[in-house]
């Protein structure tokens, strides 16, 4: 494929060498310009451009380099914002809006909790988030609108992130006893994991494939035979800005579905399941036992459509 003559790709090699010669990536108006060009170009599904066929180095290259530029631009604005918000004097949960891409959390924490109410026979008690960050607006969107008797332990190996994220909730009732941080590498994390009925791993865990495949294999050793896995992926030029999981990768898993929006939600969301106890049980199976609430009409017209059948990993892009 010549992928670097394709104009689309020219776009986004150009604004990676802006981009890359930045003197910083914190907020501020340039940086904020070049990533919205960035992430409008990336959005659109009619492409078909696959990632992985790339054969051209420079191109794969940049793509990495980029993933990590992501990342790190990322982990800035989320650590202003969540320094914004935390230093209001009232409930800092009552301000969240103020974060650009918080109705984005919104779609996509939603998407996810419906997706999981497609393969899980109950409500979760316990989930861990690997990778909350600075801003964990999924563990917050999550326990303040889907799950309201569940705690989520967070997981991150910044003790300055895991600070801010526990200021946001500390001044609310309810979530300052339900969410639940822990300041550690995920590849130090072992005891207690196969306590969780759900286990979410941030599109930003392991920004090659290396290093994430080797955090999935070390969730594989220590989840629970049964526990459901949540990944975030990224599908067409989304893949510039976040790495791809492959069902490949998530060997001693089963992969239930792989879902890709078409929205302005950037992340494929991968679903998985444990193998052992419940595991074994194939996903027709599971399937009739859903007793979580789910109101995604969409999503489940789409899979009633297809069906699931043995031995088979539903993959499936939004209908719009």
């Amino acid at each position: 494929m010549a992928c670097e003559n394709n104009l689309v790709v020219k776009q986004i090699i150009d604004l990676y060498t802006q981009i890359s010669n930045l003197e910083s990536l914190k907020p501020s108006k340039n940086v904020d310009t070049l990533f919205g060009q960035l992430v409008s170009t990336c959005l659109p599904t009619d492409t078909d451009i696959d990632v992985t066929k790339i054969h051209d180095e420079k191109v794969k290259d940049m793509r990495s380099h980029l993933i990590k530029l992501c990342g790190e631009a990322e982990g800035y604005l989320e650590q202003h914002f969540s320094t914004i918000i935390g230093s209001f004097e009232d409930n800092p949960l009552n301000h969240l809006h103020i974060f650009p891409y918080y109705n984005n959390y919104l779609k996509l924490s939603k998407l996810e909790f419906d997706l999981l109410a497609q393969h899980t026979c109950h409500v979760p008690t316990k989930i861990a988030f690997i990778g909350s960050g600075p801003m964990p607006l999924t563990s917050i969107v999550l326990a303040k609108f889907h799950l309201p008797n569940t705690t989520i332990h967070n997981f991150d190996i910044d003790s300055e992130a895991n600070t801010l994220a526990s200021n946001l909730v500390s001044r609310d009732p309810d979530l300052s006893e339900r969410m639940i941080f822990h300041t550690t590498d995920v590849l130090n994390a072992k005891e207690g994991l196969d306590q969780y009925d759900v286990v979410f791993l941030a599109a930003l865990v392991g920004m090659d494939k290396e290093s994430k495949v080797k955090a999935i294999e070390h969730l594989e050793k220590h989840m629970a035979p049964g526990a459901v896995l949540m990944l975030r992926s990224a599908h067409g030029l989304r893949a510039f800005l976040y790495p791809i999981v492959d069902s490949c990768d998530l060997k001693g898993f089963e992969v239930l579905t792989i879902y890709h929006p078409s929205d302005d939600v950037v992340n494929s969301v991968v679903i998985a399941r444990k193998l052992g106890g419940l595991g074994e049980v194939r996903s027709s199976q599971i399937e009739r036992c859903v007793v979580m609430p789910c109101n995604c009409s969409k999503i489940h017209a789409i899979m009633n459509s297809r069906g699931i059948k043995k031995n088979m990993i539903e993959e499936f892009t939004a209908i719009e």
